[in-house]
């Protein structure tokens, strides 16, 4: 009997490889950790655990490979702590995680199905190979459905269609349990097979099947490129223009769209190809677009430019904690980037640091510019006006420490806009602790639009579950955002779409304000206009606050070289990816971490346990992970050491070997958003005089609530030459307040289907549907 079955084992005793899962599994920081084990432990006279050796445990956090667990594990052990107590112990804590380490399942998975790219005609195999203490089945599944006559290890689909293409899994049953198998994804390419490829040539290699094609075009209409290569597991794509990677979603699948050119998208377009380390190109094509104006597109109506302010507030230092607003940002920027909208993204803001914000999105805003600014957060309405509440918003808070966006209004209406848009994602309840009543003297203008998540004196709610999910507003408006609909009758559409959820009837209701006179859309075209010179500073100023550092390859004395790469996940979160591209030949152990930063929090070898839910997908495989949040509280350069570890076949200990690195200020650091003393523009009109009653255009512009929206927490600030917050992840913290009742989408999934744990990474168009087709249940909070 294997030591993590034999329940009257000392935990002293258990073998290295489970230990270190076992506390791999309880360092995580939540609410079934190791701090949740040391209380129980605490209250049990056997093994009772002090609040100084508890305090012993915590400091582990700072060593380098220091586990809080694992000297709370050896404490109990010293007091006669068995493996059959520790299983006690945590199945009394619900920890599935833990428990799944030193209890062996019954069925044991010995070979995963993998993810593959093929041709169309040849033959596919996906195998699963497992074992139990009887006999086991099997059956697989192509998304939620069955397989038909699929009960074998092996599923042999011959030849291949387009229509097999998806996503596959595979259960094993063995007696009353069963287990599910990774997610494989298979591609199936439509092309012929090329000279020398045959159908049993595709094992473990990349080959380039689908070469892009050169394309001459015109300023507003759309690119499409696509490539394409075979091999397994399921190659990883990614495009460049002009010898630099593109940063948005779609720069990271087989077919690269741009919906709207501009004479900026002109250049050499390939795309990197990439299975586990083996990589290759595809040949380098020109993609040429030309300004071309007929007689005809005068007519249209056009905006000078598009750009988009978004802020997410989920880190409270004094309010309940959000969650949503991570998710609903990272989304609405993907969308709005596709209507070519320069968009500034940013999580978590102090009060100088949103004003700031606001005073950098007016830079942008020029005649004509379409302008639109999404907030999720709390917030509230008092006297018409909406208030946009910061992160360090004392409690309770006045207008004095909050955002009046009618200020902000106000502001763009001296830019001359073309169209203004507040799209705000909260709470309209009325703040009593505050009875100012600003006056905000706007102008008479035909191009306002407010879209409210919620009505006056309401509340808005966020999709609660165990994973990522939206609020209700940007769940139904994310499906319309690209329809090319005046935008009036847009959110129209998306208040039809939510009136039919029936989880929030009677509870949150979209509301929509304007004085929209034309039919201008978030679709229409961009044509600059007389002031190309201030244009092109604005552009300057946007691409200023999104500039990554440079990729860079670290050679270390000892022969290894590391890559380093960087990747924005919104515009004040930088990720940090570490390579190991080449070690000597006789060293057998190499690895690289940056040495300031908490190993607890970063350098993790996926991206999901550093935080980064949302861009995963589109990271390179095999790296060590760091996520930097905050960036705009970095107030000087950013630096840091890159620590690689290794042994040789000749020495039994490990050597270091360090290097610094300094990659300056990345994305929104540059604006230095951190200063408490800027214009701040907003503020100053709040006091302006003005009656409601003569507020412009009444009739259209009614004032409108706001709510708060629930985002994720994040964890606490982390020392890295600069105080910077650390990785939003994990379980979160929800609102405090809860809705009376439950309730539940869809009802919950069958418990031998695949649950929602098991959803695949976003890799394709389709996986959003797949990831709601599997989702367990919802629950409702209070935005």
């Amino acid at each position: 009997m294997s030591d993590s079955s034999d329940r009257s084992l000392n935990l002293n005793f258990l073998k290295e490889p489970v230990l270190r899962k076992l506390c791999e599994a309880l360092d995580k920081t939540n609410s079934k950790g190791w701090r949740k084990l040391g209380e129980m432990v605490g209250n049990d006279r056997r093994f009772r655990v002090s609040s100084d050796e508890m305090e012993m445990c915590s400091l582990k956090v700072l060593e380098l490979e220091g586990s809080p667990s694992r000297v709370l594990l050896r404490l109990m052990g010293d007091r006669g702590c068995t493996l059959g107590h520790l299983v006690d112990l945590l199945q009394t804590m619900g920890h599935t995680e833990a428990l799944q380490c030193v209890k062996p399942p019954g069925i044991q998975i010995l070979i995963q199905p993998q993810s593959v790219a093929i041709i169309v005609g040849h033959n596919l195999r996906l195998s699963c190979y497992a074992v139990g203490k009887a006999g086991v089945q099997f059956q697989w599944f192509k998304t939620k459905e069955e397989v038909h006559n699929s009960s074998s290890p092996d599923l042999v689909i011959s030849p291949v269609q387009l229509t097999d293409a998806g996503f596959y899994i595979c259960r094993v049953n063995c007696g009353d349990s069963f287990e599910f198998s990774q997610w494989a994804q298979v591609d199936v390419l439509n092309v012929a097979t090329p000279y020398g490829l045959g159908s049993h040539s595709l094992e473990g290699r990349l080959k380039v099947v689908i070469q892009p094609q050169g394309q001459r075009l015109l300023v507003g209409e759309s690119l499409q490129l696509e490539c394409g290569a075979v091999g397994r597991p399921i190659p990883r794509y990614q495009w460049h223009r002009n010898g630099a990677p593109l940063h948005f979603p779609e720069a990271s699948k087989r077919r690269l769209t741009i919906p709207y050119l501009l004479l900026e998208h002109n250049g050499k377009y390939r795309c990197e190809i990439c299975i586990n380390n083996e990589r290759t190109w595809t040949n380098e094509v020109d993609i040429l677009v030309e300004y071309q104006i007929h007689w005809w597109y005068l007519s249209l109506i056009t905006a000078t430019d598009k750009v988009a302010l978004l802020i997410g507030n989920l880190s409270y230092r004094n309010h309940p904690q959000l969650k949503a607003p991570m998710v609903d940002v990272y989304d609405l920027t993907n969308l709005l980037r596709q209507l070519n909208f320069k968009v500034v993204s940013l999580l978590d803001l102090t009060e100088s640091e949103m004003r700031n914000a606001v005073d950098e999105f007016l830079l942008l805003l020029h005649k004509g510019v379409y302008g639109l600014l999404y907030y999720a957060g709390h917030g509230y309405e008092n006297y018409g006006n909406s208030f946009m509440v910061p992160v360090d918003a004392p409690n309770p808070y006045h207008s004095a420490n909050c955002l009046c966006v009618q200020s902000i209004l106000k502001l763009m209406q001296e830019k001359e806009t073309g169209l203004n848009v507040f799209l705000l994602d909260m709470c309209r309840k009325r703040n009593i602790h505050d009875d100012t009543t600003p006056n905000i003297l706007l102008r008479v203008t035909a191009n306002i639009v407010f879209g409210y998540a919620t009505c006056q004196d309401a509340e808005a709610f966020e999709l609660s579950s165990s994973g990522f999910t939206n609020g209700v507003f940007v769940k139904f408006l994310k499906k319309r955002l690209l329809e090319d609909e005046k935008i009036t009758v847009l959110l129209d559409r998306v208040a039809e779409d939510m009136g039919q959820f029936d989880a929030t009837k009677g509870k949150q209701a979209l509301e929509i304000r304007s004085s929209l006179s034309e039919r201008r859309a978030l679709t229409d075209p961009v044509l600059p206009g007389d002031s190309s010179d201030m244009a092109l500073a604005h552009n300057r100023q946007w691409a200023k606050a999104h500039e990554l550092p440079e990729s860079m390859s670290l050679d270390f004395d000892c022969g290894a070289q590391i890559k380093l790469g960087f990747a924005a996940e919104f515009s004040n979160v930088l990720v940090i990816y570490t390579h190991i591209v080449k070690k000597p030949e006789d060293m057998f152990f190499c690895q690289a971490h940056d040495l300031d930063i908490d190993p607890k929090e970063m350098n993790r070898e996926t991206p999901e346990e550093t935080g980064i839910y949302l861009l995963s997908s589109s990271l390179p495989q095999h790296c060590l992970y760091t996520r930097l949040s905050s960036l705009q509280k970095l107030r000087d350069q950013l630096g840091f050491t890159v620590c690689l570890q290794g042994s040789f076949k000749a020495m039994d200990e490990l050597v270091d070997w360090t290097t610094d690195v300094n990659i300056g200020k990345p994305l929104i650091a540059r604006l230095d958003l951190y200063r408490t003393m800027r214009r701040n523009s907003c503020l100053q009109t709040c006091p302006m005089p003005h009656s409601p009653c003569h507020s412009p255009r009444a009739e259209h512009l009614h004032h409108h609530p706001q709510g708060l929206l629930s985002p994720h927490c994040s964890s606490p600030y982390l020392d890295v030459c600069e105080p910077l917050q650390g990785a939003v992840g994990g379980s979160g913290c929800v609102s405090s307040t809860l809705y009376d009742n439950c309730f539940s989408r869809y009802g919950c999934t069958s418990s031998d289907s695949p649950g929602r744990a098991s959803i695949p990474i976003e890799t394709t168009d389709d996986i959003n549907e797949l990831q709601t087709v599997f989702i367990n249940s919802l629950q409702f909070h209070h935005q």
